[in-house]
């Protein structure tokens, strides 16, 4: 995706010092390769969106099955956070 950016901004920079037909078609690349780039990104966000939906209905279900063991593992966790912050 960074590729498909970086050659979108060399195309529509090139079509800037350009005039006429050559520098439209450069800017009508270049603004293809932006859509395509704009179209991933959109995709992984909503792969990124279900993954974390599904992370966080198996942590609920975890701490709904494994309540005392939570809590211990979050008091062990916050003393020794206690522990490396009270010694700076």
């Amino acid at each position: 995706m960074k590729a498909l950016v970086k050659d979108a901004q060399s195309l529509l920079s090139a079509a800037a010092s350009l005039t006429g037909n050559k520098a439209d078609e450069l800017r009508e690349r270049g603004m293809e390769l932006l859509d395509q780039a704009l179209g991933k990104a959109g995709k992984y966000q909503d792969q990124a969106m279900v993954k974390g939906k599904e992370l966080a209905h198996t942590a609920d279900v975890y701490v709904k099955d494994n309540p005392w063991r939570t809590v211990a593992v979050a008091a062990g966790v916050g003393l020794l956070l206690g522990v490396i912050l009270g010694r700076k």
